[in-house]
């Protein structure tokens, strides 16, 4: 016999599969000898009062085993003669989409810019060492993308896109644990995402697709009736060689921070539109401090919870400011993809347990708000910033940082707390350099968290610029209905770098949405 409850019990009770099985014997007049499994569908954590509770879905196995799978299996045919489609980048929106399209009877042609995710690691190392970025292999461009060294929240606020669930299971198919399935915010954490992401490629190379990595799209082949049929590339590793061509409709799925991909759409004259970004700092926080705000107690997470994240949001002179993409427990990392740039980024192991917590602190900026009337605005609104911050830490990747509350109060910071970026911090007037209509909401919106958050706005925090990369800075215009390119067929914008998703979850939905509308493109039955 099985059965499901929705329960409400302590952390200690949510964390010990018998203290779970005595409650549910307890609460619901069973025999605790009976109870053969407790399987948690759903969990999160209600933290709103001083004493804490978790909410759980349970399904309970009464004198019996469980037979059904934590996960849905999805089946992956072999495609070694089928119809070829091209996708550029494999980042989440390209491995979807690639093994949307193996479902589909389609053989998918993968082309990454950057290295395998196993040898991205040496150049990540290299950006703290040496203070050189690989323009090609950073923690941007590579296998996985932006995510896969970068943190690996699989968390999204998009109900509308598409199938979230079955991105959740594609991830346990290829190793991630099942708790992503029960979490309400999952994450699989960047220790362990990479080994995911390679079992994703080889789920492609099994079926029969390709995956070329350092092969780097320089232009679309373009029919004389407007028509997609294919890309040139070349290969990074030997680039004096001649420029290869992969011939079949393309998804173009290159990721948020592909900026020589835009500047030849826009020479190419390929429709597009500037697009509003978010642009800020990082704020790192004591963890055990975050802890203490948000659990309302001196221990902060004790024993049985989980490092503590936090969501703020507010209006400051008509624009939003807002945390994003929080990290409990994690690191602050130099997510830069050139030359005289400074950018940063936010990172957790799946532990979440360093003693920093970070998120980017971000103010809504809408294309009226920079001056310019071309498409590529935001995009130079972007480097700009991103280039003031490399002069101001030194013309390094050092990056300028400033005491939060010192920040709020038009204050030097004269020494800055220690804190979890490798490359190193150096004080600098943020308050000062920022764009004015940058400084002044992050001042509104710090004072209004801490109103909200006692003991949120301090000192002990500090800001680490800048935070600019939290989408693309163009929208390339696609069909609704088809989600082609507007004007030229077979061209398939997808996921962040594309201007429609934001996050793994919603550039992997978008990936698969563009598979199925790839297909039906070719004539594919069933899709």
């Amino acid at each position: 016999m099985t059965n499901e409850y929705q329960l409400r019990v302590l952390p200690e009770v949510a964390a010990q599969q018998e203290r779970l099985k005595r409650f549910l014997a307890d609460e619901y007049g069973l025999r605790i000898n009976e109870i053969t499994s407790v399987r948690i569908l759903k969990k999160s954590i209600d933290a709103r009062q001083r004493t804490i509770f978790v909410n759980l879905k349970v399904r309970v196995y009464v004198n019996e085993l469980p037979t059904d799978d934590e996960y849905q299996h999805t089946d992956y045919p072999d495609v070694s003669d089928r119809p070829q489609v091209i996708v550029v980048g494999a980042g989440p929106g390209g491995l979807f989409a690639a093994l949307r399209l193996i479902e589909l009877g389609l053989r998918p042609i993968v082309l990454e810019r950057g290295k395998n995710v196993h040898e991205r690691k040496t150049d990540l190392a290299n950006i703290a060492r040496t203070q050189q970025v690989d323009p090609e292999s950073n923690y941007c461009f590579g296998e996985g993308g932006a995510g896969a060294y970068s943190d690996g929240k699989l968390y999204t606020r998009s109900k509308k896109r598409g199938n979230i669930d079955k991105i959740l299971n594609v991830f346990c198919q290829h190793g991630a644990s099942t708790s992503i399935l029960v979490d309400a915010h999952p994450h699989i954490g960047t220790d362990r995402l990479p080994k995911v992401i390679e079992a994703m490629r080889n789920t492609i190379i099994k079926c029969g697709g390709e995956v070329h990595f350092q092969t780097k799209m320089t232009r679309l082949i373009i029919s004389a009736e407007n028509r997609v049929m294919g890309v040139e590339a070349v290969n990074n590793s030997q680039p004096s060689t001649f420029n290869s061509q992969f011939l079949g409709p393309v998804i173009l799925a290159t990721g948020h921070s592909a900026r020589d991909v835009y500047r030849y759409l826009a020479e190419a004259k390929v429709e597009m539109e500037a697009k509003g970004i978010a642009v800020g700092v990082r704020l790192e926080h004591p963890s055990t401090l975050i802890d203490q705000i948000q659990y309302h107690r001196k221990e902060g997470r004790g024993q049985w919870l989980p490092a503590a994240e936090y969501s703020f949001v507010t209006q400051a002179d008509g624009r939003g400011v807002y945390s994003f993409c929080m990290c409990p427990g994690g690191f602050v990392i130099p997510a830069a993809t050139g030359p005289e740039q400074l950018v940063v980024n936010g990172m957790s192991p799946a532990n979440r347990g360093t003693q920093w917590s970070n998120s980017g602190m971000v103010v809504e900026t809408r294309p009226e708000d920079v001056e310019g009337d071309d498409v590529l605005k935001m995009l130079r609104f972007q480097e700009q910033l991103e280039r003031d911050a490399w002069q101001q830490g030194n013309m390094k990747q050092t990056a300028p940082s400033q005491r939060m509350a010192d920040f709020v109060n038009n204050r030097l910071s004269y020494d800055l707390p220690k804190s979890s970026y490798a490359p190193g911090l150096i004080s600098s007037p943020l308050h000062f350099w920022l764009p004015k209509f940058v400084s002044k909401r992050l001042q509104e919106g710090f004072k209004a968290f801490g109103r909200q958050a006692h003991g949120f706005l301090t000192n002990e925090a500090v800001m680490i610029a800048v935070e600019t990369r939290t989408s693309s800075p163009v929208r390339i215009l696609r069909d609704q209905a088809t989600l082609q390119h507007v004007r030229m067929q077979g061209l398939f914008p997808c996921g962040e770098g594309a201007g429609y998703a934001g996050g793994i979850v919603s550039a992997g939905v978008d990936g698969e949405r563009c598979a199925e509308m790839c297909a039906e493109y070719m004539g594919v039955v069933g899709c």
